[in-house]
């Protein structure tokens, strides 16, 4: 080997052997996206931070088994069509629920059905934590939530006259309706309403030029950021998802992993190439630009998730999603080094999609959730956040009341939580349904569309709007975030602002 290695070496053989634009996909944190974005205003408030994190239940999660009825009467008839657990079904014994069982913080009230019905709801048994959290006021549930294009009724569904009573497409398919949640459209949608989030506090849509004072230059990179991969939720037109792992921000493995180039000659050389401003092939300076720009990126996030945390209240779990939300917390902690105002994160778990082992494989599912939930929270508490963070749950759709006998199928409208300070905390919003699986033309059965598949009395829409607007877009702006809010509202019984969140 040369001393001098890097005589040898040239550009063009350089990047054929790392593979062209293919090593910039796979190597670099944004690969070629960082070269499109902008520069946005400075900060001239670093006091004011938000943060919305989108907790995804890959897989469709158990409505039923998760946000339980629980007043006798409703009770019943759940048992009733689900059977026992202890019988070979997969209802939940009521004597299992008392410890979860919610209760609303005055000034809330219990919620009414359409039937006039009062009702009790009690979570699963392994979520003592948010029903912890649900009691003392800093949490929401909203119920019956999924995707619609504009208010449905169970006849309008039945005619299928999808011109005058559109559906979404692909209903009960995991991964349109998972692309749905996320971005109003099938698989194969690029922008998510996370992403527009992001285009909102950073830049005008529509002109292509910023518009707030939210976000600095530098934090334009970090004002979506994914910790479980790629998702089209945080894609948004202009402002594109930085990726990082629960581990912290990933690195340019050419630039810092012998296992690729083993002589620390070869590793100065690159530096050397990515560094040099005198490279005189457009594709070189390009390449050079980004791949700067992201190796600066990935020592600003290990600088920021570095810094001191206070000692945690309630530690994170050692599982994936709590290593996950733990990051979460250490970059919200940092991001003063990041430079950002707004941000959206997005963390996710699996496993969800219990057509067999309800019963013994949902528990440790929803403990997982729990408890890492309870943790991120206290963790913004600790930081004096608490009030600035907002996190909800999403998932694919709900599941069918009916069982098939050791699990639940493919449905539509779910219950979903919300959690933070600036939630209104220790109540219900939206539409309790009846408990019922029956196809008949009794007002009962008018509020799903077949084996208790629920169908939502509120949109996706609806519940991204409410949380956008104490994020701070414009209500003339919303439309531009969620596509379809303009078909709720006014007298219809479906509001643009479902309520949960405090004035921002």
């Amino acid at each position: 080997m040369p001393p001098d290695f890097s005589a040898y070496v040239s550009r063009r053989n350089f990047l054929r052997s790392t593979g062209h634009a293919a090593l910039v996909g796979a190597a670099l944190p944004m690969g070629l996206n960082l070269a499109a974005l902008g520069e946005a205003a400075a900060i001239t408030d670093p006091g004011d931070y938000k943060a919305l994190v989108c907790v995804f239940l890959y897989g469709a999660n158990d409505y039923a088994n998760t946000v339980v009825t629980y007043d006798q009467a409703s009770y019943d008839k759940y048992a009733a069509i689900r059977l026992p657990a202890a019988s070979g079904g997969i209802a939940l014994a009521r004597s299992d629920l008392a410890a979860t069982r919610l209760v609303p913080k005055a000034p809330a009230t219990a919620p009414v059905d359409p039937q006039g019905v009062v009702r009790e709801f009690a979570l699963h048994p392994q979520m003592t934590a948010m029903a912890g959290l649900f009691n003392a006021g800093n949490a929401a549930i909203q119920l019956n939530v999924g995707p619609l294009i504009k208010p449905l009724t169970r006849a309008q569904y039945d005619s299928k006259n999808r011109t005058l009573y559109p559906c979404p497409p692909q209903l009960f398919s995991h991964n349109d309706q998972q692309s749905i949640w996320q971005s109003s459209a099938p698989e194969g949608a690029k922008v998510g309403w996370g992403g527009k989030l992001g285009d909102d506090v950073v830049y005008d849509t529509q002109a292509g030029t910023p518009i707030t004072t939210v976000n600095s230059s530098a934090g334009a990179l970090f004002t979506c950021m994914s910790v479980t991969g790629n998702a089209v939720f945080l894609s948004g037109s202009k402002t594109l998802q930085y990726q990082i792992s629960s581990t912290g921000a990933i690195k340019i493995k050419p630039a810092t992993d012998n296992t690729l180039f083993g002589s620390q000659d070869v590793r100065n050389a690159l530096a050397s190439i990515i560094q040099d401003p005198t490279t005189a092939h457009s594709f070189g300076k390009e390449y050079n630009a980004i791949t700067k720009r992201s190796m600066d990126a990935e020592l600003t996030v290990r600088t920021a998730a570095g810094q001191p945390m206070p000692n945690p209240s309630t530690p994170f779990p050692n599982t994936n999603l709590g290593k996950q939300l733990k990051m979460v917390a250490q970059l919200i902690n940092g991001r003063a080094t990041l430079g950002v105002r707004r941000q959206v994160f997005m963390v996710s778990i699996g496993g969800f999609d219990l057509h067999d082992n309800l019963i013994s494989a949902h528990p440790a599912l929803l403990d997982q959730v729990d408890k890492a939930i309870a943790a991120f929270y206290s963790a913004t508490k600790d930081m004096g956040l608490d009030d600035k963070v907002t996190t909800f749950t999403a998932s694919d759709f709900g599941r069918t009341l009916t069982s098939n006998g050791d699990g639940s199928d493919h449905g539509w409208g779910s219950h979903h939580f919300i959690v933070g300070g600036a939630v209104k905390g220790g109540a219900f919003y939206g539409t309790p349904p009846p408990v019922s699986v029956t196809n008949t033309s009794a007002p009962e059965d008018q509020w799903h569309v077949g084996q208790g598949r629920l169908l939502p009395t509120t949109s996706v829409d609806q519940y991204a709007a409410t949380m956008a607007k104490w994020f701070g877009v414009d209500d003339s702006k919303l439309h531009q975030v969620v596509a379809n809010i303009n078909n709720f509202g006014g007298t219809t019984g479906y509001p643009r602002d479902m309520g949960f969140m405090k004035a921002p």
